[in-house]
């Protein structure tokens, strides 16, 4: 009788795809962590399981797949919303919006895949071990990843995973190192629970970040400056498909004009672009009936709009409006222009104009200004704005504080941001927007408000806490006062993201001399 070999029973769950999968499955959970869902230990719980399919990968290839396929899957799911504005507002069809949207995506998610494959050669070159490469490497990479992200290619940092945190017990150290700095506390977490063989170190170090960033919270880096400010901020939740329309165009101007003169407020605030048109282009009494609104009232009144330079010259704007002295000339009105310009939506890289022909995109090629504008004087705040997502690039924010300061002129007190979210319709990216904003007030330690069209029309105070908020998509003007503040915190002070590359870069050469020091005992 043959005798039969039993073969050994393969483990389905073994196969090299499995472990990609599953880090492609931990960046769609990882997403609960941002806003509207705010769950930020399932982002810590996520990434440290990367953070271990990674450092266990037995080639630089691998690892740098499984950290792409975690960055693709959170980061699609993270801006999802720009679809909306490919296919409903751009016109650009499903077929062809989406594959757009994953080629950018696919991008983004280069750098957490650098991130876990430039470990992984490093653990090779370097000689280090788990608790050095895990502790030192990892989150050190990822910061620096993420600081790339902001920059290159004129940077699109949304969803970098510290905003995450702006109400954890890691929200304390966004004073001092910013939201990548936060990112990189978190990388580190992370990185201490996918060490948990090393439970008696790692654990007291986990017990410490959470206690020292919560300690950090406390500290009050600004102080209140001058009395406060009254403020109107106007939602007009005009629809985007409508916004540009020119059979639209009239009841919109009336209807802003109408919301504009309803009170006064030491300041009225309007969305970006309320005013969908030229200056130029306006009736010849618009303007000047704001302007006499502003001194009758005693108010200070910024509005959105589009400014022509001449020769094609447009800007993305606001223009403001200060009462008059009595028996005297009404002043020149204050203009701040977008400087940070999104690419397809307001300026067009070379090469570019068919698509942007084929979205449709109005005003898509715009004229970008300085980073150094002077901030809007209010009574005794000095108002700084930004437009749109420029609040997302807080270095920037941050080096025109400074900036202010070094120079001995007004240093910003309140911060304003002024927005047109209508192109994303009723998904995340508002409340994620809103996070973004949150965060900037805890760098800076000053206030925020914000202007909308479709929201989120709110009031943050200078500890980062929502203080007055109108309900998305609908017609509305908050009410609120508003503290301004003086004083720098450690992260304007320290030039911003700077600090977070030099400390990496610290950490960096750390993780080489111990590397080179075991190799040495070794031998």
């Amino acid at each position: 009788m043959k005798r039969q070999t039993v073969q050994p029973s393969r483990n389905r769950f073994s196969h090299p795809l499995w472990s990609y999968a599953v880090a492609f499955l931990a960046g769609c959970v990882s997403l609960l962590s941002f806003a509207p869902y705010n769950l930020w230990p399932v982002q810590i719980l996520c990434l440290a399981l990367v953070f271990h399919l990674g450092w266990r990968s037995t080639t630089v290839r691998r690892a740098l797949l499984l950290g792409w396929c975690y960055g693709f899957a959170y980061l699609y799911l993270g801006v999802y919303w720009l679809l909306i504005a490919l296919t409903k507002f751009g016109g650009m069809p499903i077929w062809l919006s989406a594959p757009a949207l994953a080629l950018l995506v696919a991008y983004m998610a280069v750098y957490s895949g650098l991130v876990l494959g430039i470990a992984v050669w490093l653990r090779g070159r370097w000689g280090i071990g788990d608790r050095t490469g895990m502790l030192l490497v990892m989150p050190a990479l990822w910061a620096v990843g993420e600081c790339l992200r902001t920059w290159l290619f004129t940077g699109f940092p949304w969803a970098s995973i510290g905003y995450a945190h702006t109400a954890s017990p890691l929200a304390g150290y966004a004073a001092v190192v910013g939201v990548y700095g936060v990112g990189w506390i978190v990388a580190l977490i992370a990185a201490c629970i996918a060490c948990w063989q090393h439970k008696k170190f790692t654990l007291p170090l986990i017990m410490l970040l959470l206690v020292a960033g919560a300690g950090l919270r406390t500290v009050q880096w600004t102080q209140p400056m001058g009395k406060p400010i009254s403020v109107r901020l106007l939602q007009g939740n005009v629809a985007q498909d409508m916004k540009f329309d020119e059979g639209h165009l009239v009841q919109s101007l009336e209807m802003y004009r109408d919301m504009i003169l309803s009170g006064p407020a030491d300041l009225i605030a309007t969305p970006e672009t309320a005013i969908p048109v030229l200056s130029t282009q306006l009736p010849p009494d618009y303007l000047q009936g704001i302007r006499d609104f502003a001194s009758a009232s005693n108010s200070h009144i910024v509005v959105g709009i589009f400014a022509g330079d001449g020769k094609d010259r447009i800007s993305n704007s606001i223009m403001g409006f200060t009462p008059a002295k009595p028996g005297a000339a009404a002043p020149q009105p204050y203009r701040y222009d977008k400087h940070h310009l999104v690419p397809f939506g307001e300026f067009i890289p070379y090469g570019f104009h068919w698509f942007v022909d084929l979205m449709h995109i109005p005003l898509a090629d715009q004229t970008s200004a300085g980073l150094q504008q002077p901030p809007f004087q209010v009574k005794d705040q000095s108002v700084m704005p930004n437009i749109c997502y420029e609040d997302v690039f807080g270095g920037e924010i941050a080096a025109q504080l400074n900036s202010q300061r070094a120079s001995g002129g007004k240093v910003a007190s309140i911060l304003l941001n002024v927005s047109n979210m209508a192109w994303y319709g009723q998904s995340t990216a508002i409340p994620q927007h809103l996070q973004i904003t949150t965060m900037r007030v805890l760098e800076t330690g000053r206030p925020m408000i914000r202007a909308t069209n479709t929201g989120a029309t709110a009031v943050i105070d200078a500890q980062g806490i929502v203080r007055a908020k109108l309900d998305y998509d609908v017609l509305g003007s908050l009410r609120a006062t508003v503290q301004g503040t003086s004083g720098m915190t450690p992260y304007i002070l320290l030039g911003g993201n700077t600090i977070v590359i030099v400390l990496a870069t610290l950490a960096l050469l750390l993780a080489w001399y111990l590397g080179r020091r075991t190799q040495g005992q070794r031998s």
